[in-house]
């Protein structure tokens, strides 16, 4: 008989999370996992089935928990492109790692950096992430057309695909310690090109 499960699996989730965000896959280890994670190598096999497979579940639990809260600012009522901005500059802002100067980028940016060109797995879950943020970007600026805010001649999934580029471009510069001034004026310049 199966021994009941000893944790929880969405407090692991979220240690996950927050240890490939700050080390990547490949530089984070099996004992390293175990130690942040407070499991043991047979929990986390088991529950798991192996290093990757956490890495995936963890990319999922991102997806799922982080990316709704620019689904519900680009939801609003409301003129849109000032939350268009406000989700341009929360991604060329994102918060430092506690006592650590390197700024976090984004994991989905990472992943897509470090992994995805030979893992279909970490692939699909980019392209979820990806996807849903066009849709939502794509609705907004639908919304923005509608409202007089952007030209009628101009394509919302177009420059949604834009502003996803942008996004993950944001993430980057700010993982790799770009100056705020260029990030500043990455934004200015994108939403200029919505109007």
């Amino acid at each position: 008989m199966a021994r009941p499960r000893e944790f929880d699996t969405t407090v692991v989730l979220d240690r996950a999370v927050d240890l490939f965000w700050r080390q990547g896959y490949e530089a984070t280890s099996l004992a390293d996992l175990t130690e942040h994670l407070g499991i043991g190598r047979a929990s986390l096999y088991s529950c798991f089935g192996s290093k990757h497979g956490l890495y995936v579940r963890a990319l999922q639990h991102y997806v799922e928990t982080r990316d709704p809260s620019i689904i519900e600012i680009l939801s609003r009522s409301g003129p849109v492109l000032p939350a268009v901005r406000t989700v341009l500059e929360a991604a060329s802002n994102s918060p430092a790692i506690a006592n650590d100067a390197t700024p976090r980028g984004c994991l989905i940016t990472n992943a897509a950096a470090e992994c995805a060109a030979d893992d279909a797995s970490v692939r699909s879950w980019l392209e979820v992430s990806w996807s849903e943020l066009e849709t939502v970007l794509t609705s907004a600026l639908v919304r923005a057309r509608c409202q007089g805010e952007i030209g009628a001649d101009k394509s919302p999934r177009s420059l949604a695909r834009l502003l996803v580029v942008l996004l993950q471009g944001l993430q980057v510069m700010d993982r790799g310690g770009c100056g705020d001034a260029r990030r500043r004026d990455a934004v200015d310049v994108a939403l200029a090109a919505l109007n």
